[in-house]
């Protein structure tokens, strides 16, 4: 069957159908929606819930500078030599303006570009400091359901927020530069202890060694768990250590299978995204409420001191729910 123009078909089952069989028109539009969110999005998540839950995650993060998307756009090259296909979501910061995507990740992996076994797609951070966007879990399922086999998320690079990746991938990536020893001791807390795998980028540079050592000391203070994250060196621009990574992301897949803590970390991830919805969908309840009549005699209230802000707060709480 030949699907239908997607012009002629706006609603979300058809432009899913128009996706699933090629059409990166279809699947612009389908993204578009997701990042959008609202009656749209809902209906695409309800309609790919059940098809979901087959591609695997790929979480990419560090500090801006590292050279995450040149890295990145070395990977997928050696996901693809190998015959992967690969949908790259590339979080990128978003315009003060527009509010959307500044498309710099998207840039940086234009040897992708032609490739129809590569999606990318950068969505815009739309002021969430913690890097991600609350349409990514859903970006990632519909993916998933349309086919994706691999999903890589690389987030903007905006420091220790950058942690919460550890949510929404299966394996997380730490990207680190030579002469990052110094920040350890301050980011132990932070990347340290989401890293499934450590990359030590631009290590032609002084340092490298150096850098490595300094995180394999961090990791030996840690508690051991099942898995001891590979610490790696890399040179995004040349493509050296792209490989390396490669394998050690399908051997980190491997283990988690095994193990059974793939399980478990989707099972987490689908409660912090149920989470995340429940607090969204009480916020647009009382943005709504805490306008109108009743909302200013509340205020008023307020102000002359009648009733203290926790009080006026379960108020509006209240009727929120």
């Amino acid at each position: 069957m030949t699907p239908r123009d997607v012009s002629l078909a706006p609603d979300a089952a058809d432009l899913l159908e128009a996706a699933r069989a090629g059409q990166r028109r279809a699947l612009a539009r389908v993204m578009s929606f997701v990042e959008r969110g609202g009656a749209a999005a809902r209906d695409l998540g309800a309609l790919t819930f059940a098809q979901a839950g087959h591609a695997y995650t790929v979480g990419i993060t560090g500090a801006p500078g590292a050279g995450k998307s040149t890295l990145n756009s070395a990977v997928v090259g050696v996901a693809r030599e190998r015959g992967e296909r690969l949908a790259v979501l590339a979080i990128d910061p978003s315009s003060p303006f527009s509010g959307g995507a500044i498309l710099g990740d998207r840039v940086r992996m234009s040897d992708h570009t032609f490739d129809e076994g590569v999606y990318i797609r950068s969505m815009a951070t739309r002021g969430h400091l913690g890097g991600l966007t609350l349409a990514t879990p859903l970006a990632v399922r519909v993916l998933d359901a349309l086919g994706w086999p691999w999903v890589v998320i690389e987030t903007v690079g905006v420091g220790q927020v950058e942690t919460e990746i550890v949510g929404a991938a299966d394996t997380t990536v730490v990207v680190v530069n030579p002469g990052w020893g110094d920040s350890v001791q301050a980011n132990k807390a932070g990347l340290m202890e989401i890293a499934d795998i450590f990359v030590v980028n631009k290590a032609d540079r002084p340092g490298a060694s150096e850098t490595c050592r300094d995180i394999r000391q961090m990791l030996d203070l840690s508690a051991p768990g099942s898995w001891d994250p590979p610490i790696l060196t890399s040179v995004g621009t040349t493509g050296e250590g792209a490989s390396e990574l490669w394998d050690a992301i399908c051997a980190h897949r491997d283990h988690c299978t095994v193990s059974g803590e793939l399980e478990s970390r989707r099972a987490a991830r689908a409660e912090t995204e149920l989470d995340e919805i429940l607090r969204a969908r009480i916020a647009e309840r009382v943005a709504t409420l805490t306008d109108g009549p009743a909302a200013e005699r509340l205020r008023e209230r307020l102000t002359r001191r009648e009733i203290d802000p926790y009080a006026a707060a379960e108020t509006f709480l209240s009727d929120a729910l």
